[in-house]
């Protein structure tokens, strides 16, 4: 029996997260998002750490990852809006609602995260995690442009 999708889409796994978690390349950045979420549930720290940007990938503490992931028990995820921008390379905005309960009770977190599509793959860009470039300098990404251009505005 295949289980259906944690991100809340009412598909098999196998169907829908899973052959992103498997290797596949989401095709948008809310089906990235709604990935990464059912990473979490999963435990699947590998595949949140390569969907990071990953010029911010070092500065990740997986550590920290796998215990809140571990720790929790995942309520559910809401998506309230999806928002491609046009330009090169591409960007958009995922809102969203995470669920979740652990030893200090039920939390709610709501987020517009930001992603980039470079090479065919989205990346979802934290903004907890600080990129070294200046303004002019090229923009981590690789997408050709330069920071200020680029992705600069996503961490403001």
């Amino acid at each position: 029996m295949n289980p259906l999708c944690p991100c809340g889409s009412e598909h098999p796994l196998s169907q829908c997260c899973g052959r992103y978690h498997a290797g596949t390349p989401a095709p948008d950045a809310e089906r990235l998002m709604r990935s990464r979420y059912s990473a979490y549930v999963l435990g699947l720290i590998d595949y949140l750490l390569r969907t990071t940007l990953p010029a911010q990938q070092a500065g990740l503490d997986s550590a920290a990852i796998a215990a809140w992931s571990q720790q929790s028990q995942w309520l559910g995820l809401q998506v309230s809006g999806a928002e491609q921008i046009p330009g090169t390379p591409a960007h958009a905005r995922v809102t969203f609602t995470a669920h979740w309960r652990d030893s200090d009770g039920e939390h709610a977190h709501q987020e517009r995260s930001a992603f980039v599509q470079v090479d065919g793959h989205w990346y979802f860009i934290d903004p907890s995690v600080p990129l070294k470039a200046s303004r002019n300098d090229p923009c981590p990404c690789a997408g050709g442009q330069k920071f200020k251009k680029c992705c600069a505005s996503y961490l403001a």
